[in-house]
């Protein structure tokens, strides 16, 4: 244990830097055989297997555990020990919350992605009936994959760590970025499918990541900093693009669907930092306020 100490005491004093240097590091290290392998770059002749109808499973699943939750708790357990770990675990179990931010979570994206897509994406097809169930599946896989593997790191550990330091804003425009950034080598796989990638796709990836980290802020905030509401919007749009919108527009390039959740989160970003001043509903500090502490709407 004494041997540890030095260690904790650097972590304790870094510990923003120290996440997110674990988290891209350790993430990046994971993927490098995904990357190289016949599914990425096809430097390496192996494949990896599908499992439920995609390689990501095995190919990215991993690192996504690695980096963000496992950095997120291995910084905690260190900086804060016990009372830090009790309070990142409470903010990931925080669902009884207002049923107003689950339907947020659940239906904003597809109703406002849907509409927003009409004029833009082609002729409208009504889903089958069957579309519903193979949605819900598709929601609960990205829950227990995506969702689960990168909130706890990024909304949980995170933005707790940055709003008191850098304040709503700035904490998320550093947040946005990195986060974009973190996905970087699966653009060199399926994932990102290569290799029909360009530097304009990407840019606007992470511009759209910057977008939501700012609805995200928002959302993780006015809901009393609940994890599961902000983790069920993240696998929201990920389930939607993934699963209903090819069936709903079926005649429409998927790179219109990409242009249109940029477009979608960046004007959702644009009204709620208006709306909010910038605060993003994060608390004002008690000497802004005379009473209790108060939210901005």
């Amino acid at each position: 244990m004494t041997a540890l100490l030095p260690l904790r005491a650097f972590v304790a004093r870094r510990p923003i830097a120290t996440f997110f240097t674990l988290a891209i590091a350790l993430s990046w290290l994971a993927w490098i055989p995904y990357v190289l392998s016949d599914n990425g770059l096809g430097v390496v002749h192996f494949g990896f297997p599908p499992v439920l109808g995609t390689t990501q499973i095995l190919g990215m699943l991993p690192g996504a555990y690695l980096g963000p939750i496992f950095s997120a708790f291995l910084v905690t357990a260190l900086a804060e020990g016990r009372p830090g770990l009790r309070a990142w675990v409470g903010r990931l179990l925080r669902w009884r919350v207002n049923w107003r931010w689950y339907a947020l979570a659940l239906f904003a994206v597809p109703v406002v992605l849907t509409l927003a897509s009409l004029p833009f994406a082609g002729a409208f097809r009504v889903p089958a009936a069957s579309l519903i169930l193979v949605w819900a599946l598709g929601f609960v896989l990205q829950i227990v994959t995506t969702g689960l593997a990168e909130e706890p790191g990024w909304r949980d550990f995170a933005l707790p760590h940055l709003q008191p330091k850098y304040g709503p804003l700035r904490g998320t425009l550093i947040l946005g970025p990195l986060w974009g950034v973190w996905h970087l080598p699966l653009f060199f796989t399926e994932w990102g499918h290569w290799p029909d990638v360009t530097v304009w796709s990407v840019l606007e990836f992470v511009a759209t990541a910057i977008a939501i980290s700012f609805v995200m802020t928002w959302v993780f905030n006015r809901s009393g900093e609940s994890l599961p509401i902000a983790l069920l919007l993240h696998a929201g749009i990920n389930n939607y693009l993934s699963v209903a919108w090819g069936e709903l527009f079926p005649s429409a390039d998927p790179k219109v669907a990409e242009h249109l959740l940029f477009a979608a989160f960046a004007a959702a970003a644009l009204l709620v930092v208006a709306a909010t001043r910038g605060r993003l509903g994060y608390p004002r500090p008690a000497t802004e306020s005379p009473g209790a502490i108060q939210r901005v709407q």
